[in-house]
């Protein structure tokens, strides 16, 4: 193992917090010079700028002869977006939902999941597909954008006069920061990447578990550290909508423009086909209910996320290194702890719903 390999994550992840800083401050002035909100900013701005780094490292896997790279990079950045990303946010406070995010957005980020996984069991990822799957971007992007002028929604950073005055009150000079913060998150994650893959090889770890995993974990890390600067700044509406922003704009944009650049489509692996786009798809059915019966991510349900995923990570190396414990893991997996899981969702949603009720019956009460 090279320790300048050790220098290169380290030094990435020191400039992924730099880029995340410069990206949040930035959107923020944007969406209140603007009159849009931040969670539509969030959603857009923030989101395609976090999903730079998968982009560069998908289009260069992809011309380097490692499409399994490409695809495990997308799917496992999803996958660690809601459940290592969100469920560290949600351990560090409780994220408030917007009812938009809810009604709309969220609904995109599970629909398009969807149809990877749909156009994905032919074993090819054709122009067409690819083409559809931006399609879907495109026309969120519109609709997030109109709605967000629709309904401008005070910053918090109105409120907070403290936080307003450290911010950059010329546009220009916004936007500059935002470019600036996009070219730190996508050297930073380079960075990381390069380091990470070459100590993973050196390991013995296959292109797609190293994409699920290791590069995955890189390339969300810029959501982590934009997530973690938006929740300080009170502004946790921006963190939420920048994740389920992110996984839409890495199926649309980082699966769909290389699909249409690449004449041949990107091949899929029948084990993502079996097992990975499945529990992608899992992990955005898992946070609807959770957002649908408190409007907010608490910290036992973040905390319940990042189990989940440390689970799926073990299940991943254990595979991968073809260990023989990987079975009996599998099999307690699917037997034991998915069934669990469905079944503490439905007691926990059925709890939350009888608090929801009682609450809208004590102010009932009150107005009388």
């Amino acid at each position: 193992m090279n320790p300048l390999d050790i220098l290169f994550v380290i030094a990435g992840l020191a400039l992924l917090i730099l880029g995340g800083e410069a990206l949040v401050r930035s959107a923020s002035t944007i969406a209140f010079r603007a009159g849009i909100s931040p969670l539509v900013v969030g959603l857009i701005v923030v989101s395609s700028a976090t999903s730079a780094p998968e982009l560069a490292v998908s289009v260069g896997a992809v011309l380097n002869g490692e499409p399994n790279l490409a695809v495990g990079n997308v799917i496992g950045s999803n996958i660690a977006n809601i459940l290592l990303i969100l469920g560290v946010a949600a351990v560090l406070s409780p994220l408030v939902i917007k009812k938009q995010l809810i009604k709309f957005d969220m609904p995109i980020m599970l629909g398009i999941s969807l149809l990877l996984l749909l156009v994905s069991l032919d074993g090819v990822l054709s122009f067409f597909d690819g083409a559809l799957l931006f399609g879907v971007v495109a026309i969120h992007g519109i609709a997030s954008v109109t709605i967000g002028k629709r309904e401008p929604a005070q910053s918090v950073v109105e409120a907070d006069s403290e936080a307003h005055t450290n911010k950059p009150t010329s546009l220009w000079l916004a936007l500059g920061l935002l470019l600036l913060g996009i070219g730190i998150l996508v050297l930073g994650s380079q960075l990381l990447v390069v380091g990470a893959v070459n100590i993973a090889t050196a390991l013995g770890v296959s292109s797609l578990v190293i994409g699920l995993t290791v590069v995955a974990i890189g390339t969300s890390l810029p959501e982590l550290a934009t997530a973690i600067v938006a929740i300080r700044k009170g502004e946790t509406d921006m963190a939420v909508g920048n994740i389920v922003g992110s996984n839409i704009f890495n199926i649309g944009l980082v699966l769909g423009i290389p699909a249409m650049i690449f004449g041949a489509g990107i091949p899929i692996a029948n084990a993502v086909i079996a097992i990975d786009l499945p529990l992608m798809l899992a992990a955005s059915v898992a946070l609807l209910p959770i957002a649908f019966t408190g409007l907010v991510v608490a910290r036992w349900e973040g905390a319940a996320f990042l189990v989940l995923y440390v689970a799926y990570t073990a299940y991943l190396v254990l595979d991968s290194t073809g260990h023989d414990a990987a079975v009996g893991f599998n099999g307690v997996m699917l037997g034991f702890v998915l069934p669990l899981l469905a079944i503490s969702l439905v007691a926990f949603t059925s709890f939350e719903f009888g608090v929801l009720r009682e609450r809208k019956q004590n102010q009932r009460k009150h107005k009388f």
